[in-house]
């Protein structure tokens, strides 16, 4: 690539920010969606939370597609919600590994006191999935060990574009 074609990237990538962003959140939703209803893996409750960020991040790229003036606000709540992702999928990591125990109700108890009637009630009800359980690994590590490294790469990359953003306006 000549310099002329690097200097060119350099000032035409922030356009393509928004639309990075949306494919960055829509990536892991499409797979995890995927493990769900095609493989059949059952989500717990931490799960569902590291999607979230995911999922904000694809209504901030939509919001930067339309409004390109805002990219350097969408990059800096970006870098934000995946940092906030990374540290969800570090909790979940460390629950899976034993570290310590989850305070999100993964797998739940039955209260001391029942009736009948509520316990045969409960017996209908399909328990939550306990969040130490891991279904998927891959090269021994689980889908939010793979998290936690994707969220923590896509937060420092939306920083240091944010940054080279406000480096480009100020120039």
């Amino acid at each position: 690539m000549s310099l002329m074609s690097l200097d060119n990237l350099s000032q035409t990538w922030p356009r393509y920010l928004p639309l990075l962003l949306l494919l960055a959140g829509a990536s892991p939703l499409a797979i995890a969606y995927y493990a769900q209803l095609v493989q059949g893996y059952d989500p717990c409750i931490l799960c569902l939370y590291q999607r979230v960020p995911f999922a904000i991040v694809i209504v901030l790229g939509i919001i930067g597609l339309i409004r390109p003036a805002l990219a350097p606000v969408v990059g800096i709540i970006a870098g934000l919600a995946f940092a906030t992702g990374m540290s969800i999928a570090f909790y979940h990591v460390g629950v899976e590994q034993h570290w310590w125990a989850s305070a999100a109700s993964c797998g739940g108890g039955l209260p001391e006191q029942m009736s009948i009637a509520d316990f045969q009630k409960q017996l209908t009800i399909k328990p939550a999935k306990s969040c130490d359980s891991v279904d998927w690994i891959l090269f021994g590590l689980s889908m939010a060990t793979y998290n936690v490294a994707y969220s923590c790469a896509l937060a420092v990359v939306s920083f240091i574009g944010v940054d080279k953003l406000r480096k480009a306006s100020s120039s």
